[in-house]
């Protein structure tokens, strides 16, 4: 009887603990997150961290916010109020630490899924690695049009990529042609050598003699270079009347300078998002930013469109003292996506989670950026995302494209720059 009695004790005691354990797990959601949050894109990767931390704790623990996913606050109701629990990593802008940091996130600190990366080319490398242990991998901000053109079954991106806003900026000058009276000259192409800005290039030489544009010189820069002089020296001497830009943060800023110091001043810079919608780079360069054009997924002056977008990025800014950009609205939107598919699942199994991403079906009103909602097709590609295009004018991103969209007419061309001096 007592060999009997000390093991009841024994097993209710390793019940008592298991149900314990599975308690604890189910009271919180461990999701990875691998942004660069040391190198040449801590700025951004700083304003991606925040993004993620206000997402996970108006999930938790609520804020008043009309409309909004999960704005009562309470943690998951799909799994008993279970809380979000963000674990970091930092990748640095190097895509083989990216590669490691997933694995780590998914061996050792046993997250349920991953939300990153930014850098195309290091969500490359660190989905390779989620797709390998079967872990749903959500991209919210890469747009290298070749991550959902490999097959896999857990990668899932909410941005629109590449190829669309490629087509988007090809879009744009023929309306402005069109609509209004614009003439543009020859088009060079100045962008970042890593995976976006390689893969940017070959879809800009295809397009520019299809859309009827001369091609006067395509440059590839080394990335996370520190100097740019001979390279603009070159992009000067093809004399272009549009540049179209494809930079990360420090590059942007240092291309800007440069272009000044050496006195470049094409007719346009029409940029593809990444440095150009950085807060740092307005912050940096002061009036020297204006008048560039970028493609943009967000702004602010959409507000009047949708509410939504005040209100949360007054809730932002109350916490961070800084307004939304294109990136930091797709990194916490990219997270609340993530949340809706785990709660709809009911579970913390990957493949549950996996299955219901593919059954996501989010509406527009219930979204800060300007899209149709977000549903993945057999890619993983959200196929209701659409781009924009803004100019920095005053010190602001105002939305100039799409034209009925437009809160203020495009100024073309850029004043020269020895015309703002008195600006």
């Amino acid at each position: 009887m007592r060999r009997t009695f000390v093991k009841a004790i024994i097993g209710a005691s390793i019940a008592m603990a298991f149900h314990a354990t599975a308690s604890a797990q189910t009271q919180e959601v461990r999701i990875g997150v691998i942004y660069p949050l040391t190198g040449p894109s801590a700025s951004v990767g700083g304003e991606l961290k925040n993004a993620l931390e206000m997402a996970a704790d108006i999930i938790n623990n609520g804020a008043k916010v009309r409309d909004l996913p999960f704005a009562a606050g309470g943690g998951l109701p799909g799994l008993k109020g279970a809380k979000i629990k963000l674990v970091f990593a930092d990748h640095q802008g190097n895509p083989q630490v990216g590669a490691t940091e997933a694995e780590r996130l998914i061996t050792q600190e046993k997250v349920v899924a991953i939300v990153g990366s930014y850098n195309s080319a290091v969500t490359l490398t660190a989905s390779q690695m989620a797709e390998r242990y079967k872990i749903p991998f959500l991209n919210p901000e890469s747009s290298s049009a070749s991550l959902t053109q490999r097959g896999f079954k857990y990668f899932f991106r909410t941005t629109p990529h590449d190829d669309l806003f490629v087509h988007n900026a090809f879009d744009f000058l023929k309306e402005l042609q069109e609509k209004k009276g614009v003439k543009i000259g020859p088009i060079a192409t100045f962008n970042e050598n890593g995976l976006w800005g390689t893969e940017t290039t070959k879809l800009q030489a295809k397009l520019a003699p299809e859309k009827g544009y001369t091609l006067a010189k395509q440059i590839l820069y080394p990335a996370k270079t520190t100097q740019l002089t001979s390279e603009v020296q070159t992009l000067k001497a093809a004399n272009p009347s549009l540049v179209m830009q494809s930079s990360y943060t420090p590059d942007a800023i240092l291309s800007m300078k440069t272009y000044k110091e050496l006195g470049f001043s094409p007719d346009m810079i029409l940029a593809n998002n990444a440095g150009f919608t950085d807060t740092e780079f307005i912050k940096t360069l002061g009036k020297d930013a204006e008048y560039v054009i970028t493609r943009e997924v967000w702004a602010l002056d959409l507000a009047n469109r949708n509410p939504l977008i005040k209100e949360v990025n007054e809730l932002f800014n109350s916490r961070y003292k800084i307004n939304f950009t294109g990136n930091s609205s797709r990194t916490f939107t990219g997270l609340m996506v993530m949340a809706d598919a785990i709660n709809r699942a009911k579970s913390t199994e990957p493949e549950a989670i996996r299955k219901a991403l593919t059954e996501t079906n989010i509406t527009a009103d219930h979204l800060i950026m300007p899209w149709k909602g977000v549903k993945f097709d057999e890619n993983g590609q959200n196929v209701l995302g659409r781009g924009i295009l803004v100019q920095i004018v005053d010190g602001k991103y105002n939305t100039v494209w799409p034209f009925n969209m437009a809160s203020r007419e495009v100024t073309w061309p850029m004043p020269k720059w020895d015309q703002r001096k008195s600006q």
